[in-house]
């Protein structure tokens, strides 16, 4: 698979680095715009993907910046494609059903996903989510309502939640 690294750089929480498969759907995402965090993220979904440099795909720039913007269930529209093993999978199937606006705890996620008392298995799946920003794993807190386990820093998880109007700071 041939995939191709590109930059989203006029984000409000700094640049993302962003990885697309050869129709313009997104296998990667990173907070440190196109560098080791997208490679490294890249290389774990698809150990034999081709990495090269990539023009924007327009429909996903377009869905970030309406994101942004304050339409804030842009980014459903974006295609994404993400590999992992069957508990992973439902984890990540089940947060792209978590609205936008709300939050779920790690416990519920797992309950989700069909493992109750799953908590810290899901939090593994939420961690290894190749695409955190289109996958919303920041819609997911502590059992007390915490703000942790955010590969982005509790900041960007922070600041995503208010955007979405989950959390007033």
């Amino acid at each position: 698979m041939r995939v191709s690294m590109w930059s989203y750089a006029d984000s409000p929480i700094g640049p993302l680095g962003l990885a697309t498969d050869a129709d313009g759907v997104v296998v990667a995402c990173a907070f440190d715009g196109v560098g080791p965090g997208l490679e490294r993220t890249v290389q774990r979904a698809w150990p034999q993907a081709e990495l090269v440099a990539g023009d924007p795909v327009e429909a996903v720039v377009e869905a970030l910046d309406s994101y942004f913007s304050g339409r804030r269930n842009a980014l459903q529209t974006v295609a994404w494609r993400v590999p992992g093993e069957d508990f992973q999978t439902r984890v990540w199937r089940e947060l792209a059903q978590v609205p936008v606006g709300t939050t779920i705890t790690y416990g519920e996620m797992a309950k989700r996903a069909g493992e109750p008392g799953a908590a810290q298995a899901a939090g593994v799946a939420l961690n290894r989510n190749p695409i955190p920003l289109i996958l919303p794993c920041h819609r997911v807190v502590g059992h007390d309502g915490a703000m942790v386990g955010f590969g982005g820093g509790v900041e960007r998880k922070s600041w995503l939640l208010a955007h979405e109007g989950a959390l007033l700071i």
